[in-house]
């Protein structure tokens, strides 16, 4: 009966010094996270898409003097017409236009989307449509200082 009880109790000493070691074990690993789940108020589901942002283009928007569903719209007819054509280049077109446009009639948005079209940079564009190499780069960075000026106010 002693053998029997010693026996017991050491088995028992065991499995407490197992499931000691196997907690400090588990303590020391980073937690795992659980995904967060988003409800929305209007019924979408965690896992679809986000609607357009209706203000994308409040910033440029008032700046080129237009509203931003008209730019939307015409970066929407853009992106149709030229599937690589980048947010930031659309608008870094917008802005050089409103820019340069009363100085040399040649540039416009449209002008600029072609040649962005076309396969050429900002800048070859740029050049193609009169610019030299040195103008082209400071209308470049004029357009992307206004573009980031005109979303800093917007928010």
């Amino acid at each position: 009966m002693k053998g029997t009880s010693s026996l017991c109790i050491s088995a028992a000493l065991a499995c407490g010094l197992a499931l000691g070691a196997s907690t400090a074990a588990v303590a020391q690993k980073p937690a795992a996270r659980a995904p967060t789940v988003h409800h929305r108020a209007t019924g979408q589901s965690a896992m679809a898409p986000k609607p357009a942002h209706r203000n994308t283009f409040k910033g440029i928007a008032s700046k080129l003097n237009t509203t931003p569903e008209e730019l939307q719209t015409a970066y929407a007819a853009a992106k149709q017409a030229n599937p690589t054509l980048t947010r930031g280049q659309f608008v870094a077109a917008n802005m050089v236009a409103h820019n340069l446009g009363d100085k040399n009639s040649s540039i416009t948005t449209q002008a600029i989307l072609d040649g962005l079209k076309s396969g050429k940079s900002m800048g070859q564009t740029l050049q193609s449509l009169g610019l030299s190499a040195a103008d082209a780069k400071a209308a470049e960075r004029q357009a992307a200082r206004d573009a980031k000026e005109a979303e800093k106010q917007a928010s």
